[in-house]
């Protein structure tokens, strides 16, 4: 116990971590967002004709997205849903750069209201891992 005590510094940053890892997990299964693969978004946009949503800021989005990907920023995102609004029933897959905005964006649209909702697992790494193509 008088460990503790003497580091209780090292358990409070052991906490915030942890906090920082299950979080977006906790958050992912509350409201029911599924993460996909990049070949699993490709089925659901040929297939579904899912809308692909990018959360990067605009300078990220301008080096590269994914074709056809709709800009809205995570920075101020619930004031730019507007344009969402006509793809509410539609498939909609949140993509960021490395995988970690999107599951924010993707809480946020389900909260608004949208019924499905995925997360594009490592983001645009993924997809340019897997050869896909980018649109500047």
């Amino acid at each position: 116990m008088q460990f503790v005590i003497n580091n209780w510094y090292l358990f409070l940053a052991l906490a915030v971590i942890l906090a920082m890892l299950i979080g977006p997990t906790l958050s992912q299964r509350r409201y029911g967002i599924k993460s996909v693969n990049p070949a699993e978004a490709i089925l659901l946009i040929n297939r579904e004709a899912a809308v692909v949503v990018d959360v990067c800021e605009p300078n990220e989005y301008a080096a590269g997205h994914i074709p056809g990907a709709l800009s809205v920023p995570l920075s101020g995102f619930e004031k730019h849903l507007k344009p969402l609004e006509k793809h509410r029933k539609k498939p909609v897959v949140v993509a960021c750069r490395s995988g970690n905005r999107s599951l924010r964006g993707a809480v946020t649209l389900r909260k608004q209201g949208f019924e499905k909702v995925y997360s594009l697992a490592g983001g645009l790494v993924a997809w340019q891992r897997d050869n896909l193509p980018l649109e500047k």
